[in-house]
């Protein structure tokens, strides 16, 4: 085996912490390493954080830049994903806040009556996509509290440490989140 498979097996099968320090001390391809085991998860965490795909793509790059940036300052008190998922979280957050600005999409009055058929694909796809769209009616605070719990499981208390801010905090954003989804899917229809 040459030199170039040996390395690449080793930082294959290293942990996200021994990835992460290697990144630290300068290791090449550490992080990118670290990057591809967690790219899909942090996308689809900042997809539904984000309003848009664009949103949700700017802010996986402002976050990536900030990991890689930031490596050396990872304490190690939770997970190396964990870490990741925060700032990918808080990127979104600072990316709405820049943004300012909310959308609503009117839906046609004529697919507000239609109702779903069980065991029907289009029609679960269609909920989905109705809910997806639910959340972006909420507080961009109260949405990722709601997605780290109810999306992502997160328990409550991990998703406080993740987003930084007290359990009852979470545990209040939840409650009213699922208020006010409730009331706004109620007025839907659905």
């Amino acid at each position: 085996m040459s030199a170039a498979n040996e390395y690449r097996t080793a930082t294959v099968e290293a942990s996200d912490r021994e990835l992460l320090a290697a990144h630290a001390i300068g290791e090449r391809h550490a992080f990118a390493e670290l990057l591809r085991r967690h790219r899909d998860h942090l996308y689809q965490t900042a997809l539904r954080v984000c309003r848009t795909p664009e949103d949700a793509a700017d802010s996986l790059q402002d976050a990536m830049l900030s990991a890689h940036r930031g490596a050396a300052s990872y304490r190690g008190d939770a997970e190396v994903r964990t870490w990741l998922h925060r700032i990918v979280v808080n990127a979104c957050l600072d990316r709405i806040r820049r943004n300012k600005t909310r959308h609503t999409v009117t839906l046609p009055a004529e697919s507000l009556a239609e109702h779903p058929y069980a065991r029907d694909d289009f029609a679960d796809l269609e909920t989905t996509l109705v809910v997806d769209a639910a959340l972006f009616t909420l507080p961009a605070e109260q949405r990722s509290a709601l997605v780290a719990v109810e999306l992502e499981g997160y328990s409550v208390a991990d998703a406080a440490a993740l987003l930084g801010v007290p359990v009852g905090t979470i545990k209040s954003r939840c409650a009213r989140g699922r208020q006010r989804l409730e009331a706004h899917l109620n007025s839907m229809d659905m």
